[in-house]
């Protein structure tokens, strides 16, 4: 068993900057792949970013160039860093890995 948590969720005005931590538990060592996904109200919920133990990154098209992933050396926390954050980047971000999912944390930016 996993259990992933996030933090740093918050308010932002449009254009401004935020970086949300996910802080894994339990059989940290069986975790391949972590990353992040968004969902708004009504919507699917979709691809943020991803990171493989192998450092390898994948992200939506839709944040390229504006957000980073990241994580330290020991795989825990994993970090997505979003600059320049627009309106329609407003959701719950959720910190995944395959078959677990962590709580979520609302991420606004106002314009």
């Amino acid at each position: 068993q996993v259990q992933l948590v996030e933090s740093g969720g918050g308010l932002v005005q449009a254009g401004g900057s935020l970086r949300l931590s996910c802080a894994a538990s339990g059989d940290i060592f069986s975790i391949r792949v972590m990353g992040w996904y968004r969902q708004v109200l009504g919507k699917q919920r979709e691809l943020v970013a991803t990171i493989t133990n192998g450092g390898s990154t994948n992200y939506a098209d839709s944040v390229k160039g504006r957000f980073t992933i990241s994580r330290d050396s020991a795989k825990n926390p994993v970090y997505l860093q979003m600059n320049d954050l627009k309106p329609e980047d407003t959701a719950v971000y959720y910190c995944y890995s395959p078959n677990y999912w962590g709580r979520g944390t609302l991420v606004t930016a106002s314009s």
